[in-house]
């Protein structure tokens, strides 16, 4: 479940989701709904800003 995956991502690197969030260039809810699991589809660009702050290529964070 990517919602699993960005959380354990974030949490390996010390991150708080509010860190992520700015980080990533987006909205804490944001980051609060996807972890969640609330937003399931999130945008490309989200995605990709993410995938960024994590130091992961897109591709690692979309493979579960």
């Amino acid at each position: 479940m990517l919602a699993k995956k960005i959380r354990e991502l974030r949490i390996k690197k010390g991150l708080s989701q509010e860190k992520l969030a700015r980080l990533a260039d987006i909205s804490y809810n944001t980051i609060v709904k996807i972890e969640s699991g609330e937003s399931r589809n999130p945008t490309f660009q989200t995605m990709a800003g993410i995938a960024k702050a994590l130091g992961v290529s897109m591709d690692q964070l979309a493979n579960q």
